[in-house]
């Protein structure tokens, strides 16, 4: 195996565990929420800087992927869902939710300049970037995927996902400061 390859198997798990914590900081704090000692700024500082380390760690897996050159990965696949010929559903899977982080991303930083009903519906497509993304990597991801440790890792995601979604829905976070739901 190359290096480029370990590179893009590690890199692809790291930004599964940080849009993980992205995803379960969005859902706990829904961009409101503050304490004493980490007021809102905080928070949506914290939000921020974990989605653009979020975005430099899947850039280096996907860059790795492509450069490997063993698969056969053009940079088109990418971003196009459905056409490489390396593993196309599974790739495919990857280039999806790559697409929506993108939106997620793009409208964040539009966002002073968007309907903000489009933009929280838009910003909803999170809950549909990280299943995409779990599945891309447990489909694409070969024997190493299966191993212990991995499946810790994605079991471990997937409890704090699932748990920060389940008090999100339960606890009716308002939509906006100073209404209620």
């Amino acid at each position: 195996m190359n290096a480029l390859w370990y590179v893009s198997r590690a890199t692809g798990l790291l930004a599964l565990v940080l849009l993980t914590s992205v995803l379960v900081l969005g859902a706990l704090t829904g961009g409101r929420a503050s304490t004493g000692r980490w007021p809102r700024f905080a928070v949506a500082a914290l939000h921020r800087n974990l989605t653009l380390l979020t975005l430099a760690f899947v850039v280096v897996h996907v860059s790795s992927a492509i450069i490997d050159g063993y698969a056969g990965i053009a940079w088109l696949d990418a971003v196009l869902p459905f056409v490489s010929v390396y593993h196309p559903f599974w790739l495919g899977l990857g280039a999806a939710a790559f697409d929506l982080f993108l939106a997620l991303l793009v409208s964040s930083l539009l966002r002073p300049h968007i309907n903000p009903r489009w933009w929280r519906g838009l910003h909803r497509a999170a809950y549909a970037c990280w299943p995409i993304a779990v599945a891309h990597g447990l489909g694409i991801g070969g024997a190493d995927s299966r191993t212990g440790w991995v499946l810790a890792v994605v079991g471990a995601c997937v409890v704090a996902v699932a748990s920060a979604v389940a008090w999100r829905a339960s606890a009716r976070v308002p939509a906006r400061v100073g209404r209620a739901s």
